[in-house]
């Protein structure tokens, strides 16, 4: 696969917003389309990190629980891909997996329990994780997707049980 560059940050302010770039690209139009929503949820956080303690507590409330799902959803996809598949790192990519969504879950129970958030600093680590995980992990399974997939006549790649060995 080729790395098509650095995904796009954008500035407004002191926030930093990601904009969705090819470079991102696994190849699968399912988690392609998953992590565009990821990079949705991380902009909403930068768009409601206003300083206000008050309104950031109520976005939080609001986008948290739905956030949990989507990140489980997306990395029960991806792992499901990888078991049809055999990914061979399959184990390793599970764990961290596991350990992010246990990272995010404590992160809610810390907030019920009344410990303060500061949603600007959830969302620098968010678009941190998502950025290095996508461009490190993720690529090792697009790779490994490609280099067994079959070359459709029209030229896309398709992965079918006789790819899987």
């Amino acid at each position: 696969m080729k790395h098509k560059g650095r995904p796009t940050v954008l500035q407004s302010g002191s926030h930093h917003r990601i904009v969705w770039s090819e470079s991102y690209s696994i190849g699968i139009k399912e988690i392609d389309d998953q992590h565009k929503g990821l990079i949705k949820f991380v902009n909403g956080l930068y768009d409601h990190a206003t300083g206000n303690e008050e309104e950031e507590d109520a976005y939080f409330k609001k986008v948290i629980n739905k956030a949990v799902e989507y990140i489980k959803t997306h990395f029960s996809t991806e792992e499901n891909y990888m078991k049809a598949t055999k990914f061979p790192g399959y184990g390793e990519h599970k764990k961290i997996h596991d350990e992010f969504v246990l990272t995010i879950i404590n992160t809610a129970k810390n907030y019920e329990a009344g410990k303060r958030l500061a949603l600007l600093l959830l969302a620098h680590f968010l678009k941190d994780w998502i950025l290095s995980h996508v461009a490190t992990k993720d690529v090792q399974y697009a790779h490994y997707f490609r280099s067994i997939a079959t070359r459709k006549e029209d030229g896309t790649l398709s992965i079918t049980p006789a790819d899987i060995k």
